[in-house]
C-alpha cells in the first residue's frame, strides 16, 4: 500500500506505468452496463428510449403484440441492459487544478461492494477509515442555506480529519456535494499535508449524469485521463475537482438521478461490517452514519431502507423539506401511542401504527410534499423511519454550534450501538468510537471526568485497539483511569503485539526472516507434518480474509508458524550484542550457551505443546512495551513507556542502541533519519535524568553507571552507553568523575605524574608522603554507613567502595583471602597487612600499569631501533644476537597479551570474540604489526631472504612507532588532536583520489610526447608516476623536458634495437611546446587548486570536528581505561608472569575467570529498590521542568491564551443572547402594560358613562383604587 501510495501521490510517467499494470485487471472483474433493449418513451415521439439514450444505440428492440403496442410498457435495468468489461477505470487529472491525481472507476449497479472496497484500499491506496459519513440530500439545484455550509466546514471535515473518515457524496459540482468538496478544499489549504490524507472524500455519481462523460473512457485504462472542468459559479453535473476517488455507478440509463442509491446503500452496509484499525485489527466495527440535509420524498425511502440495516441517521433539523418532515415528525407523534394494543418487546419491531398516529404522520407528510401522487406510501414511510427513532439523532443547527458537531457524531453512534448490541454498556461503546477516532479530548471531558468508575474489563479491548493502532494519548489515559498494565500485559498479548506489526516496517522484516529460519529447520523432521497442517502468519494476513472476516491479532489461535517471543529475542540479541543476555531465554527454557540450531529446536517442541508460559504475566511489563514500541520507531508512545519504565538511564540509552541499529538496516532515508533523530533524543534524556542525579547525589549516580540490571539482561549503564556510541552521555562530567576515580584507584586525583614515575624506579617511596592514598574505611563504619544510607533516599553514602571497582578479579580474591587472614589472627602483624594492601594499591592501579606499560614501550622501542641500526647481524649460524633474541622474546609476550584480550576476555562464542575483536582498529595494526615481525623474522633467518626481511623489519618499526599515538590519546591535549587528524586523513584519501586522476593523465601523455618508445617497466613507472608526483614539490628536470635547454653530449639512441637491448632513448623534440603547455596546466591544477583544496578540507574538519573533538576523547578515554583496568599490573615482557599465574589458576586450581565483569556492581534486593525509587524521583524532577519549560515557550501561551479567548468569547454570545431575551422581554411587558391601561381607561370610561346614565341604579358606591404604602415611607 505504501508503494502504491507514492506512486499516486508522484504523478509521474514511471507512476502511472505501475498503476496502469496494477490495475490491469479491473476490466476482468468490474462490469458497466449498457441497455441492449429500446423501450420507447411516449414523450420523444419514438426517438429515444426510456433508458435516455436514442434508438440508434440500442441492439434490439421491444416486442409488440398483434396490434401493434408494446408488450414492455416500463423500463428495467435488471432485464433491459446486459454487463460488459467496463472502459472507464484509472487516474483523472483535472487540466488546470494543479493538485494530484484521483482515481474513478465506472461500474455497474450491481458490483459487489468487497470487490469495490478491496480495491480503493488495496489499489487505489485509499487509507481504511475509522468513520464513514455518507451525506445525502441537497441535491439538484436546491440552495444550501449559509448554516449548513458553516456546519459542513467547519463541523463535518474537521471531524473527518479528527477521526480519519471517509465522507461519501454525490461528487458532482451541485448542491450538497459541491459545498463539502468546497469545504474539503479549504481544509486542505489551511492543514498540513498529514492532516489531508486523513480527511478523504469519495463521490459516488450516476454514470449516466456526468457531463463530458465521453473523456474517460479508455478500454485500457486512462493514466490519466484529462477532465476539464469550467470554473463557474453555478452548478452542474461536472465532477468535482475537490474528491479524492469517484465510483460512477451504471445501470444502463442516461440523465437518471438516483441510480446510485441502492449500490450506495449496500457499500455502506458492507463497510459498516469491516474493522477498524491497520488490517482490520480494531476492536470495532467501522462506524457508519449516514447524514441527511435538506432532500425531496424520495430520501425517505432512502432514508428507510438504511434504517432497516441498522445504520445509524444524523438530520439537520431546519436545512431543508425531507430533514425538517423527520424532525418534526419524531416531535409530534413522540406523545401518541405508536399501536392500538400493547405489543410485547419481542414484536416491537412488527408494531402496526394507530389511527391517529397515521392521521397526524399523513397531515405532516402533505404539509411538506403536497404534489405527491403516493401520498399513502410517503406515509407508510414516515411511519417506518419513525419506529427506528432510536437510530436518528436530530442536530440543530441554528441552535447548536458547529464546534460541537464531532461530539453529536459520537452520540448518535453510540446511540446506534446501543440498540444494535443491547447487551453493550453505552459507555464502553462510546469510548471505542472515541479510541478509533483518536479523539482524547472527547474521552476526557465525556467519559473520564470522574462521573463513571472504569473496571479493567472495560478498558481490555480499547488498550489493545490503543497500543496497535499508536494512540499513546489513550494509552496514558487508560492507565491513569484503572488499567493495570502487569495484569493487563501478559506473554501471550505481547506476542500479539508483535504479531500486528505492519508488514511495511523494517522490524516485521526482521521478524519474518528469523522466523522462517525456524520454519526451515522445522521443515525436514517429523513436526512439519503437524505444522503443515496449522495456518500460516501470512494465511491470516491475507487481504480478501481481513476485508471479509477481520481477527484480532489478541485473538487469534497461536500457532508453531506464528510469531514468538524466541523470534523476538533473536532480534534483539542481534541488535544488542553482548552487551546483555538474551531477552525471554529463562522464559522459552533455553540457555545462552545454546546453539541456535538446538534453540529453534526446541521452540518448535515448546510451541507445539501448551506453551503455559503465554499465560503468565509480563516480569517487567513497561520495559516490554518500550522495546516494541522503540522496534517500530513510534516516537511519542516509546517516550510514554520509557517515562513509566524504571531504570530510566539504562533504558534510553537501550533505547538510544536499538534505534541506532537499525537505521543502519533501514533503506528508506525519511525513516532512518527519524530513527536517527529519536536515538539522539533518548541519549539526551538519559544525559539529563543522570545530571539531575549527579547533581543530587555523586555517589549514588556513581552507582547508578555500574550496577547491573536484571531488566536489561545484566547489562549496566556504561557498557550500553558504549555499545550504543553514546558520545554526548560520556561527556558528561559525573561519568568522567568516575572514570578518573578508577582510573587513579586508591590515589589521589590531584597527584602529580612525575611523583608516580619516581615511585616507579623507587618503590619504598610510595610507603612515604610522596604520594597521597584516600582513606579506606574500615569494615565497622562502613557497614553502619551503608546501613545508613539505605534508610535515605537523600543520603550522602556510597552504596560501594571504589576498591570493589579499582581492582582486577584477581586483586579481589587475593584482598578477600587477605581480610580472611585478619579476621582470623586480628592481632598479628598489621605492620605487614598495611604494606601489602599499599603496595597492591599502587601497583594495581590502572594508572600504574598505564605508566609502566608505557616506559617499557618506549624501552622496546629502543632496542627495536638499535638492533636495526646496530645490532642486526646476519643469517644463522652468525645472528642473531642476544639482543636480538630478547627482542624476539618480548614480541611473544606480545602475542600473548593479544591473545589473551581476544580469547579470554568474554564468555560469548568464539566468532563473537574475534568480531568484537577486530572491530578495534587499534587491535588491527597490532595484527598488521605483529604478523610483519613474524614475517621479516622467518626472512632474515635464510641468506637468499635476508635483506628483504631486514626491510620488513623496517617497516614494521615503523607500525610499532605509529601504536604510540593509541597511547598518548589518554592525554587531556593530545587525545582531542588525535581525534582531529584522525578525521583529516579521510579528507588527505579524497584528495589523493582527485591527485592520482591528474597524475596519471598529466603522466602518460607527458612520457607519450617525450619519449617515443621507451619499453622498460621501471622507468615507465618513474615518469608516468613518481616524476609527475615530485613535480609537485618543485622537483622539475627542465633539461630533460625542454628541447631549449637538452644537454649536449647525452648519450642515447634511437635504435630500437638498442633501447629494447636496455640503452637510453633520446628526447623526442616534437611537439615540445605542448610538454611545456601541459607541464604549466599540471602544477597550476595540483599547486594551486589541488592543494589549496585539501587546505580548505582541512580547515572545515578542523572547526567542524574542534566543537566536538572533547567529546570524541572523553568517549574514546573509556575504552583505553577499561582496557588498562583489565590489563595485568606487569608490562612486558614480564607480563608473561602474569599469564602464567593465570594459567595455573583457570586450568589447574580451576578458579573461573571473572574478567568480564569489570566495571560491574551487583546489587539486589532493598538497595536495588531504593536506587531505582531514587532514579525514578530525579526522572520525575528533569520530566517536571520540561514540562514547566514547554508551558513557557510563546506557542503553549498563545494556545492558553487563544482557547481563554474562545471561552470569553462564548461567554459573550451568551450574554448578547440573554440580552435579546431581556430584550424581547422587556418590550413584552412594555406592549402587555400599553394593553393594560388601554383596558383601564375603557373601563373607566364604561364606568363613568354608566354612572351618569338612569338607566341602572347602583346599590353601593363605585370601589376605590388602593395604593400599598411605599417602602420609603
Amino acid at each position: 500500500m505504501k508503494a502504491t501510495e507514492k506512486e499516486h501521490e508522484g504523478g509521474g510517467r514511471m507512476g502511472s506505468r505501475t498503476s496502469e499494470r496494477d490495475q490491469s485487471w479491473i476490466p476482468n472483474v468490474i462490469k458497466k452496463r449498457v441497455c441492449t433493449t429500446f423501450v420507447e418513451d411516449s414523450s420523444s415521439n419514438g426517438s429515444l428510449c426510456q433508458c435516455g439514450s436514442g434508438r440508434d444505440t440500442h441492439s434490439s428492440i421491444a416486442t409488440g403484440d398483434c396490434f401493434g403496442a408494446a408488450i414492455v410498457t416500463q423500463w428495467n435495468s435488471s432485464q433491459h441492459s446486459s454487463e460488459y468489461p467496463t472502459d472507464a477505470f484509472g487516474e483523472m487529472e483535472f487540466t488546470g487544478a494543479g493538485r494530484k491525481h484521483s482515481n474513478f472507476v465506472r461500474l455497474s449497479c450491481d458490483t459487489l461492494p468487497p470487490v469495490v472496497y478491496q480495491l480503493m484500499t488495496s489499489h487505489w491506496g485509499v487509507r481504511s477509515p475509522n468513520l464513514v459519513v455518507s451525506v445525502v440530500g441537497g441535491g439538484g439545484n436546491e440552495k444550501v442555506k449559509t448554516w449548513v455550509r458553516e456546519v459542513l466546514r467547519q463541523g463535518l471535515v474537521r471531524a473527518a480529519q479528527s477521526t480519519g473518515a471517509w465522507i461519501l457524496t454525490g461528487g458532482l459540482r451541485e448542491g450538497i456535494g459541491r459545498c463539502v468538496g468546497e469545504a474539503v478544499r479549504d481544509h486542505s489549504a489551511a492543514a498540513s499535508s498529514l492532516s489531508q490524507k486523513k480527511v478523504i472524500a469519495v463521490g459516488v455519481a450516476p454514470w449516466g449524469l456526468v457531463s463530458d462523460r465521453q473523456k474517460l473512457v479508455n478500454e485500457q485504462g486512462s493514466f490519466p485521463a484529462r477532465y476539464y472542468v469550467q470554473n463557474t459559479s453555478w452548478d452542474s453535473c461536472c465532477l468535482d475537482i475537490n474528491y479524492q476517488a469517484f465510483l460512477l455507478v451504471d445501470d444502463g440509463s442516461v440523465g437518471r438521478r438516483g441510480v446510485e442509491t441502492a449500490f450506495r446503500a449496500k457499500m455502506e452496509e458492507y463497510i459498516s461490517h469491516q474493522r477498524t484499525g491497520l488490517c482490520g485489527s480494531g476492536s470495532i466495527d467501522i462506524p457508519v452514519l449516514c447524514m441527511l440535509i435538506a432532500g425531496e420524498g424520495n430520501m425517505l425511502e432512502r432514508m428507510d431502507l438504511s434504517l432497516s440495516k441498522n445504520i445509524p441517521w444524523l438530520v439537520l433539523n431546519g436545512s431543508g423539506r425531507a430533514a425538517d418532515l423527520i424532525c418534526e415528525l419524531l416531535d409530534a407523534l413522540s406523545a401518541l401511542p405508536t399501536c392500538t394494543t400493547s405489543p410485547s418487546p419481542e414484536n416491537e419491531g412488527n408494531q402496526s401504527p394507530s389511527a391517529e398516529l397515521r392521521d397526524r404522520a399523513r397531515e405532516r407528510v402533505k404539509r411538506y410534499f403536497p404534489a405527491k401522487a403516493e401520498l399513502e406510501k410517503l406515509v407508510d414511510r414516515a411511519l417506518s423511519i419513525y419506529q427506528n427513532r432510536d437510530l436518528i439523532t436530530v442536530f440543530n443547527g441554528e441552535q447548536e454550534s458547529p464546534d460541537d458537531f464531532d461530539t453529536v457524531l459520537l452520540r448518535a453512534l453510540v446511540r446506534a450501538n446501543k440498540r444494535v448490541s443491547s447487551n453493550a454498556s453505552e459507555y464502553t461503546e462510546e469510548l471505542k468510537l472515541a479510541v478509533a477516532w483518536n479523539r482524547v479530548d472527547i474521552a476526557k471531558s465525556e467519559l473520564f471526568n470522574g462521573d463513571i468508575q472504569w473496571k479493567y474489563k472495560d478498558l481490555e479491548d480499547s488498550m489493545t485497539d490503543a497500543l496497535i493502532n499508536d494512540k499513546p494519548q489513550f494509552v496514558r489515559l487508560f492507565n491513569e483511569n484503572g488499567l493495570n498494565i502487569v495484569d493487563y500485559l501478559t506473554y501471550q498479548r505481547l506476542e500479539g503485539l508483535y504479531c500486528s506489526l505492519s508488514d511495511s516496517t523494517l522490524t516485521y522484516a526482521l521478524l519474518q526472516r528469523r522466523l522462517s529460519e525456524r520454519h526451515g529447520l522445522a521443515a525436514p523432521h517429523k513436526e512439519a507434518g503437524s505444522l503443515a497442517t496449522l495456518p500460516s502468519a501470512m494465511d491470516l494476513e491475507s487481504p480478501l480474509k481481513s476485508s471479509t472476516s477481520p481477527v484480532s491479532p489478541m485473538s487469534k489461535p497461536t500457532s508453531p508458524k506464528e510469531l514468538s517471543l524466541y523470534e523476538v529475542s533473536r532480534l534483539l540479541w542481534d541488535i544488542m550484542g553482548d552487551v546483555c543476555q538474551p531477552f525471554y531465554y529463562t522464559l522459552l527454557e533455553l540457555d545462552q550457551s545454546t546453539s541456535t540450531w538446538r534453540a529453534m529446536k526446541h521452540v518448535n517442541r515448546l510451541l507445539l505443546g501448551e506453551c503455559s508460559y503465554r499465560k503468565q504475566h509480563c516480569q517487567y511489563p513497561w520495559a516490554s512495551l518500550f522495546i516494541w514500541a522503540v522496534l517500530q520507531n513510534r516516537s511519542e508512545m516509546a517516550v510514554y513507556f520509557w517515562e513509566m519504565a524504571g531504570e530510566s538511564v539504562l533504558g534510553a540509552l537501550a533505547a538510544c542502541k536499538i534505534l541506532r541499529e537499525l537505521s543502519k538496516l533501514e533503506s528508506e532515508t525519511e525513516t532512518k533519519l527519524s530513527m536517527k533523530e529519536l536515538a539522539q533524543k533518548f541519549e539526551n534524556l538519559a544525559h539529563d535524568v543522570f545530571s539531575e542525579c549527579y547533581q543530587s547525589n555523586e555517589s549514588r549516580s556513581f552507582t547508578l553507571l555500574i550496577r547491573q540490571s536484571p531488566m536489561w539482561g545484566e547489562a549496566t549503564c556504561l557498557q550500553m552507553a558504549t555499545a550504543a556510541d553514546a558520545r554526548h552521555f560520556f561527556s558528561h562530567d559525573g561519568v568522567q568523575s568516575l572514570l578518573s576515580q578508577i582510573w587513579w584507584g586508591a590515589m589521589e586525583r590531584s597527584t602529580d605524574v612525575w611523583k608516580l614515575v619516581l615511585a616507579f624506579f623507587l618503590p619504598p617511596l610510595i610507603y612515604t608522603k610522596l604520594i597521597s592514598f584516600r582513606e579506606r574505611e574500615d569494615e565497622g563504619k562502613s557497614h553502619v554507613h551503608h546501613g545508613r544510607d539505605t534508610d535515605s533516599l537523600d543520603g550522602d553514602a556510597t552504596l560501594f567502595s571504589f576498591s570493589d571497582v579499582n581492582q582486577t578479579p584477581e586483586q579481589d580474591e587475593e584482598y578477600a583471602a587477605l581480610k580472611d587472614s585478619q579476621k582470623e589472627a586480628p592481632s598479628f602483624h598489621p605492620k605487614r597487612s598495611f604494606i601489602l594492601m599499599r603496595w597492591r594499591e599502587f601497583w594495581f592501579a590502572p594508572i600504574t600499569s598505564f605508566l609502566g606499560n608505557v616506559l617499557m614501550y618506549f624501552l622496546f622501542l629502543s632496542l627495536f631501533a638499535y638492533i636495526l641500526l646496530l645490532d642486526f647481524k646476519p643469517p644463522p649460524p652468525h645472528g642473531p644476537s642476544t639482543l636480538e633474541s630478547i627482542l624476539y622474546f618480548w614480541v611473544f609476550t606480545l602475542v600473548c597479551e593479544e591473545f589473551r584480550q581476544s580469547f579470554f576476555m568474554a564468555s560469548t562464542t568464539l566468532y563473537q570474540r574475534m568480531k568484537l575483536y577486530i572491530q578495534d582498529m587499534w587491535n588491527k595494526c597490532d595484527i598488521t604489526a605483529l604478523s610483519l615481525f613474524a614475517l621479516g623474522m622467518c626472512c632474515r633467518m635464510f641468506p637468499w631472504s635476508y635483506e628483504f626481511g631486514r626491510a620488513v623489519m623496517a617497516v614494521d618499526f615503523m607500525v610499532f612507532t605509529l601504536r604510540l599515538i593509541h597511547i598518548f590519546a589518554i592525554h587531556k591535549q593530545l587525545g582531542p588532536k588525535i581525534i582531529i587528524v584522525e578525521k583529516m586523513m579521510k579528507d588527505i584519501f579524497f584528495f589523493l583520489f582527485f591527485l592520482a586522476v591528474w597524475i596519471v593523465a598529466y603522466g602518460v601523455a607527458n612520457q607519450a610526447l617525450l619519449y617515443s618508445y621507451d619499453p622498460r617497466p621501471n622507468w615507465i613507472f618513474r615518469r608516468v608516476f613518481y616524476r609527475p608526483y615530485m613535480h609537485i614539490y618543485g622537483h622539475i628536470p627542465i633539461h630533460e623536458m625542454d628541447a631549449d635547454k637538452l644537454e649536449e653530449g647525452m648519450k642515447c639512441t634511437n635504435n630500437l634495437t638498442l633501447i629494447e637491448d636496455g640503452a637510453e632513448p633520446c628526447t623526442s623534440t616534437y611537439a615540445n611546446w605542448l610538454v611545456v603547455i601541459l607541464l604549466v596546466i599540471y602544477l597550476l591544477v595540483t599547486n594551486i587548486l589541488l592543494v589549496n583544496l585539501l587546505i580548505a578540507m582541512f580547515s572545515h574538519t578542523f572547526s567542524k570536528v574542534q566543537e566536538h573533538s572533547d567529546t570524541y576523547w572523553k568517549f574514546q578515554r573509556y575504552n583505553l581505561i577499561l582496557e588498562y583496568h583489565s590489563r595485568p599490573c606487569l608490562a612486558p615482557p614480564f607480563i608473561i608472569l602474569s599469564h602464567l599465574h593465570l594459567l595455573i589458576k583457570r586450568h589447574i586450581r580451576k578458579i573461573p575467570s571473572t574478567k568480564i565483569k569489570h566495571f560491574v556492581l551487583e546489587i539486589r534486593g532493598r538497595e536495588a529498590s531504593r536506587l531505582n525509587t531514587w532514579e525514578a524521583i530525579q526522572k520525575e524532577n528533569i520530566l517536571t521542568a520540561q514540562n514547566k519549560r514547554e508551558r513557557e515557550k510563546d506557542s503553549e501561551r498563545l494556545k492558553r491564551t487563544s482557547v481563554k479567548v474562545d471561552i470569553v468569547l462564548k461567554q459573550i454570545a451568551d450574554i448578547r443572547s440573554w440580552m435579546a431575551e431581556i430584550r424581547e422581554h422587556e418590550h413584552r411587558v412594555k406592549t402587555e402594560r400599553a394593553e393594560l391601561e388601554y383596558c383601564t381607561s375603557a373601563l373607566s370610561w364604561v364606568v363613568e358613562t354608566l354612572s351618569q346614565s338612569n338607566l341602572i341604579k347602583p346599590t353601593r358606591p363605585p370601589p376605590t383604587l388602593r395604593t400599598e404604602p411605599s417602602i420609603s415611607s
